[in-house]
């Protein structure tokens, strides 16, 4: 979640008479995440997010999201659907942009989840799978395993001026992952894609929330476990692992999805993959975030050092 689009309380009032939720009482900017304007709203009949999409998010692609929220909200997940409004519209415009009002979901995101914890967010995750066997929408992973040479050379050598060799190390471990990735022998289903502990809202060790679809896809299942791996097992510098936390996940998935001889020797390559994409993107908002923007800028670099754990050959230039 982030701030790039700003919007004027008397704007974000009259957004709301289209809906039945009460006049607003308040509204402020949310400024973690990297993706999307998000605002805390809360009106006279409850509170909300409002939330208005940027140009990494295709309006044409909304569909596919509230469509699968909506699937998992009839499923008994606890994922936040977008609110209607009279008129049964879920996606509006606001301020130039696609915008939606979405449920709040009580909870809060960890910075340090523990072993129950992510025993707990794996089985949500095993769950949301299972939920998703009879969604019939697909939708390519616009991020997936095609677009990250693309993003690569967008970056260029721009990524030595992150940190000196990283373009070389990131040609390198491309080039590996690439001609070991092989989709085909591993299920596919809709994934979440970017299953961070800031996108898990829990209470104690009870997740109450899977938040923020706007990366879901039809990809390898098992990548959005490897995914997930490699966002919870590590401390935010990418350099502590905690393999109690990582084997946690793996256990709590495999409640619903024990993991094939396949998807466990493949499970290096899903993270390696993992690790080039969000070092990748995270290089890239790096080096072009407009600096007025309400966002925190993540460290790719966590990703880089991310990668070296999985694979030591293929990082030898960055620590």
């Amino acid at each position: 979640m982030a701030v790039y689009t700003h919007v004027s309380a008397e704007a974000l009032a009259t957004f709301l008479l289209q809906y039945d939720v009460g006049e607003l009482v308040s509204a402020k900017g949310i400024a973690e995440g990297v993706e999307n304007s998000n605002y805390l709203v809360d009106t006279a009949k409850g509170r909300f997010i409002l939330t208005l999409y940027e140009k990494r998010v295709a309006a044409d692609d909304l569909p596919f999201f509230m469509a699968l929220l909506d699937h998992l909200d009839a499923k008994g997940l606890p994922v936040p659907p977008a609110i209607k409004d009279r008129d049964g519209r879920e996606i509006k415009e606001l301020e130039g942009r696609p915008a939606c009002l979405i449920k709040f979901l009580p909870g809060v995101s960890l910075s340090h989840p523990t072993p129950a914890q992510a025993l707990a967010a794996g089985d949500a995750m095993g769950a949301m799978h299972r939920a998703v066997a009879d969604f019939p929408l697909t939708r390519v992973n616009s991020m997936g395993v095609e677009s990250w040479r693309p993003l690569f050379e967008r970056c260029g050598r721009s990524l030595d001026d992150i940190a000196p060799g990283l373009y070389d190390d990131l040609a390198f471990a491309l080039d590996h992952v690439e001609a070991r990735w092989f989709a085909g022998e591993l299920d596919q289903s809709a994934i979440h894609a970017d299953l961070f502990p800031d996108n898990v809202l829990m209470l104690g060790d009870k997740v109450t929330g899977l938040i923020d679809f706007y990366f879901a896809c039809t990809d390898i299942r098992v990548y959005d476990l490897a995914v997930m791996h490699t966002a919870w097992s590590f401390d935010a510098q990418g350099r502590g692992f905690d393999a109690q936390v990582g084997d946690a996940l793996i256990a709590g998935y495999e409640r619903h999805f024990p993991l094939s001889s396949v998807e466990r020797a493949q499970f290096t390559t899903l993270a390696s993959g993992s690790c080039i994409r969000f070092a990748l993107s995270r290089a890239w908002d790096w080096l072009n975030t407009p600096p007025d923007a309400l966002v925190v800028r993540k460290d790719p670099l966590a990703y880089v050092r991310r990668l070296q754990h999985y694979d030591p050959s293929l990082v030898t230039r960055v620590a």
